[in-house]
């Protein structure tokens, strides 16, 4: 442990446990495989690990700041508890990230962390779940036909299949025959760490079938264009990311045993794009990888795919008040218009939606449908489903998503 405690940016959340209330930290890359517990009475000592003070400056300043009197013993505790579960910037976080990094690269796939989880690891049971969401919607209602073969891209949820299957299985159904004649799905997800602003991997992504082959020149091609810690930076959230697997999971089912290469791409928050006048277009590394990536789309047969949500609304993402049946009405006609700029193709229209109120929704599929708009370029969309899905027990806060086809 360092002598000055610095503490890293890692997930938070205020939790209840053995009847106390404190906060929860968890290292994000899941490093560790333990969190840690803070007693909010110690929650202060957060603050003040910015790795400027001592273990004495450490309880001085929590004295006269915070009037917490704490022991030398048990700020110990609580410090070597930090360090045990990753949650600080030190030597130890540092090796244990460079052999993560290390593995990760030299594995020959990237493991589907959800299997098992959030779907059937077994291959038989997975092709039947996805088959019972495409039964399904088969027998409701259906949208009228698009033309499939000039579909072009589309936008998939990364929420769990038990809430967004249907809407899954219909925008996936709709662009069947575009997938199986693709050469090269570019596939862009949100990176729920943030970050980068993209972040690339020459590993391949598996599913409990095999694994696909990632189109390692053109991820090249991107990394000479802009840098090779632009591109590789981050590369460690491709392991524990969810948003690009669950799109390459329903990509590997719809192939129907054709190949097709990947070019899986993380994309960052664009908090800084949201909050001040700045464009993503004035931003060289994305200008950079876009460039290189709509001559590698106009070159191949090829499918672009964003795998992003819509709003994140309730007291589950940090709002007030539970959405009541009035709010959710308000959320289903501002997510229409953010849809129908995204089906218009105004990739800066759609941003300046949500700039607009700030992102209070809170997009998570802004970075990757922003980056698809943006290499497909002129385009016109066709929405295949919508819903608002629960985000916790008292139906308080739900997450919108939606599916649509670009042609």
């Amino acid at each position: 442990m360092p002598l000055k405690p610095k503490l890293r940016d890692v997930e938070a959340h205020v939790v209840n446990q053995s009847g106390q209330q404190g906060i929860l930290l968890r290292d994000p890359l899941r490093l560790a495989d333990r969190a840690v517990f803070v007693p909010l009475s110690v929650a202060p000592l957060l603050q003040l690990c910015d790795g400027t003070r001592d273990q004495a400056a450490l309880r001085a300043s929590l004295a006269v700041r915070a009037g917490v009197q704490i022991g030398p013993a048990v700020l110990e505790q609580v410090l070597t508890q930090m360090d045990e579960a990753l949650v600080l910037d030190n030597d130890r976080f540092a090796k244990a990230y460079d052999a993560a990094l290390h593995d990760f690269r030299t594995a020959t796939h990237r493991a589907p962390i959800l299997a098992g989880q959030g779907y059937p690891a077994d291959p038989g049971e997975l092709e039947a779940t996805l088959r019972s969401y495409m039964t399904a919607v088969d027998r409701g209602d259906r949208l009228p036909e698009a033309p499939e073969r000039d579909i072009r891209g589309l936008v998939s949820p990364h929420i769990d299949f038990e809430r967004g299957g249907p809407v899954y299985a219909q925008v996936w159904q709709r662009a069947a025959r575009a997938i199986r004649e693709a050469e090269l799905a570019i596939i862009f997800g949100t990176d729920h760490i943030d970050g980068a602003s993209l972040t690339l991997t020459h590993q391949r992504y598996a599913t409990p079938w095999e694994a696909l082959p990632t189109a390692n020149s053109i991820v090249d091609q991107v990394a000479r264009a802009v840098g090779a810690e632009a591109a590789f930076g981050a590369e460690l959230h491709h392991r524990t990311e969810h948003s690009i697997e669950l799109a390459v999971v329903w990509l590997h089912h719809m192939l129907g045993g054709e190949k097709c290469q990947l070019v899986p791409v993380l994309c960052g928050g664009f908090r800084e794009y949201i909050a001040g006048d700045t464009s993503p277009a004035e931003d060289e590394v994305l200008t950079g990888a876009l460039e290189v990536l709509r001559d590698a789309a106009a070159a191949y047969k090829t499918v672009v795919i964003a795998a992003g949500d819509l709003a994140h609304v309730g007291p589950a993402f940090g709002d007030r008040y539970p959405i009541d049946i009035l709010e959710k009405a308000r959320l289903k006609t501002a997510d229409e218009r953010l849809m129908s700029s995204i089906c218009s193709g105004d990739v800066d229209g759609f941003l300046e939606l949500i700039r607009s109120d700030g992102d209070r929704s809170r997009i998570c599929g802004l970075p990757p449908i922003y980056m698809a708009l943006s290499v497909l370029g002129d385009t016109d969309g066709t929405i295949t489903g919508y819903a608002q899905c629960p985000a916790d027990q008292a139906s308080g806060s739900y997450v919108s998503i939606c599916g649509i086809v670009w042609r």
